[in-house]
């Protein structure tokens, strides 16, 4: 078994400090619908997780988990979707609290201003629904240096726990 670093990270959804970011041309957020969008988010997610930083699971109980989550909202399942093709490319998965569940950016788009036009059009949402915050959990070994890039986005470390895990994740 392998021991991972979990770090807590928080933004202030203070209107003034929410990053505003443009899709990059070729992205587009689409209302996530379930029967289209469920299978091509966790395909994604699991392409994001293959080599650590999340969790490799089934469409099935990935989906049934999530809907039975007292904080589930479909409004708050954001879906980016590649121009001219059914190719999801970007992700996230947010509580009704604000707690950022999943974030994915496929790898071939990642570096392109996607992730952090996610995450802003993330932020506006939930500050317009009176949220003051907004928070995730990454994991230190995440081979996409997400901490950083959460961390240039107006996030900061709370706090960090322990957590060992075996496999991929």
């Amino acid at each position: 078994m392998r021991t991972s670093d979990i770090i807590t990270m928080e933004i202030d959804l203070a209107d003034d400090q929410i990053p505003i970011r443009s899709f990059p041309e070729g992205a587009h957020l689409v209302p996530f619908d379930p029967a289209t969008h469920r299978r091509l988010a966790r395909d994604l997610l699991n392409l994001a997780y293959q080599h650590g930083g999340g969790d490799i699971r089934s469409t099935e109980a990935w989906w049934s988990e999530l809907v039975e989550d007292a904080e589930y909202e479909q409004a708050l399942l954001f879906a980016v979707m590649a121009h001219h093709s059914n190719t999801m490319i970007a992700f996230a998965q947010v509580w009704s609290s604000g707690f950022i569940k999943d974030f994915a950016v496929h790898p071939k788009h990642q570096r392109t201003g996607l992730g952090s036009a996610l995450l802003s059009h993330v932020f506006q949402v939930l500050f317009a629904r009176g949220l003051k915050h907004s928070s995730l959990k990454v994991r230190s070994d995440n081979p996409s240096n997400a901490a950083a890039f959460y961390q240039a986005l107006g996030m900061s470390s709370l706090a960090t726990s322990h957590r060992e895990n075996g496999g991929l994740g």
